[in-house]
């Protein structure tokens, strides 16, 4: 029964009780029906063993002198005479007695056949005896006045002839009722777990909801009517509408906490970058002024110049990202991959020449509808990834191509790859994975991430896929045209 569903096992078990119910009402009917036929043929031995042999003028005796079959009994009816415990001989009815000839035939029956009719007990209640090849009979032995023994049997032909009718009539009624019932369980259960099903498509909604981001409107929640607490599904019904109350209210707490964050890291990385202008520029006069500065003052201005523009940029790609946060939409235009992809290129080259840098375009322009910075942004962090992770001399792939409803942007290198447990985190904010090397490039943690932003914006999707050797960085965007 495992991992089938309720309605399905609910539908089984009421079968299989039926079933078994069936089993044990015809069981029992039959076995009554067997005992109840088995006394009748009792109740017709108990006349016939009490004649005296010689009761019957005008009949045939056995040979010897022996009685012939009593009257009232069916037909294939053995009647055997016992004397010294071996069957001296014996008779059988071959037709059953009619008013038009109350005294049916009798024939002799080879002793052989019916020997074991000498191991009856006497004057016992009846017994079923094996005839081997004539089958099972009933029968009982009574000794007369003269001492000898008669046995009188009737065949059990007819009684479990009766049985297996009345087996086989229950076992067609029982099949075409377990039918019935099963077609009848199974509208009923499913218009019983109708509820149950409205209840489990409100949870599937819920799921198919962005919970994890952004601000979610959680006003789904089950139907009045499948809330009542007097029944199961009811209390399911209702206890899913306080979870999902809950919910929303952590949702919506946790969305306020979000936009509060976002407003500031905004507002802070709005406001920072005018101060940081004005030490850059204040430090780059003071390097270069008309009085030449002692070397270790002029060491320090460099370092100030240069951590402010570190410090400018990481505002300026925190600005970035809090607007891509809040939503505002980017502008759409026509953009030029494929010479957006060769100038990214050919920056890359001027800021890594110790790396080899390859490109492989097709033959018609490839465009796509989006903003030009951003893309060429995108272009650029996966670039200096590139260049920044790998050693030397690596050898950094540029591919586009279109396939199927998507411009599809692949930057290959040969480096050592990223490390497996990094992959699932590599485009979450101030993921770094070799923190020291990044910051001695000047890195802030945000290039992938807001690859992953921006083009989430365009409606497209990046995926990694590294091993030692070779990193693959997909971009696909949607909605390409070419141009010859």
């Amino acid at each position: 029964m495992a991992g089938r569903s309720l309605r399905t096992r609910l539908v089984l078990a009421l079968v299989a009780l039926l079933a078994v119910v069936s089993v044990a009402i015809g069981g029992l009917t039959t076995i009554a029906l067997r005992h109840f036929l088995i006394d009748r043929l009792d109740g017709q031995l108990a006349p016939a063993t009490a004649m005296r042999g010689g009761d019957r003028p005008g009949r045939p005796a056995f040979p010897g002198g022996g009685p012939g079959v009593p009257l009232g009994l069916p037909s294939g009816t053995v009647v055997a005479e016992i004397t010294d415990g071996r069957v001296t001989s014996a008779r059988t009815l071959t037709n059953s007695p009619s008013s038009a000839d109350p005294f049916p035939d009798e024939q002799a029956v080879p002793v052989g056949e019916v020997a074991s009719l000498a191991d009856l007990p006497v004057d016992v209640d009846p017994r079923t005896v094996d005839l081997g090849a004539r089958g099972d009979y009933r029968a009982v032995a009574r000794q007369y006045w003269d001492g000898r023994v008669r046995v009188v049997a009737i065949p059990l032909s007819g009684v479990q002839e009766t049985v297996w009718w009345m087996v086989a009539a229950q076992a067609a009624v029982a099949a075409v009722g377990l039918l019935v019932a099963g077609a009848a369980g199974a509208l009923i259960v499913r218009a019983t777990l109708r509820p149950l099903n409205r209840v489990a498509a409100t949870a599937t909604r819920v799921t198919e909801l962005p919970l994890d981001r952004g601000e979610v409107a959680l006003a789904v929640r089950v139907p009045a009517q499948d809330t009542d607490a007097r029944t199961e599904v009811g209390q399911v019904g209702a206890a899913l509408n306080r979870m999902l109350g809950h919910v929303a209210d952590a949702l919506a707490a946790r969305q306020a906490s979000e936009t509060r964050v976002r407003q500031f890291v905004a507002d802070a990385s709005h406001e920072l970058r005018t101060p940081l202008a004005a030490i850059r520029g204040y430090a780059e006069v003071a390097r270069r002024g008309r009085d030449e500065v002692p070397a270790d003052v002029a060491h320090a201005l460099r370092r100030v110049e240069s951590e402010s523009t570190r410090m400018t940029h990481l505002v300026d790609d925190l600005l970035l990202l809090a607007r891509l946060d809040t939503g505002r939409p980017l502008a759409v235009e026509p953009v030029d991959l494929t010479a957006l992809v060769v100038d990214a290129v050919s920056d890359a080259h001027v800021a890594g020449p110790e790396h080899r840098w390859q490109l492989d375009l097709p033959e018609v322009a490839i465009r796509v509808p989006g903003d030009t910075a951003r893309l060429h942004q995108v272009v650029a962090n996966l670039l200096a990834n590139a260049r920044v992770h790998t050693p030397p001399g690596t050898t950094v792939t540029t591919t586009l191509s279109v396939e199927g409803d998507a411009a599809v942007l692949a930057v290959a290198d040969g480096g050592p790859g990223v490390p497996a447990q990094l992959q699932p985190e590599m485009f979450e904010r101030f993921a770094r994975g070799d923190s020291s090397r990044s910051r001695a490039h000047g890195s802030t943690g945000l290039g992938l991430a807001i690859v992953a932003a921006v083009v989430e914006a365009h409606h497209g999707t990046v995926a990694v896929d590294s091993r030692p050797g070779r990193t693959v960085f997909t971009v696909r965007l949607p909605n390409p045209t070419a141009d010859a």
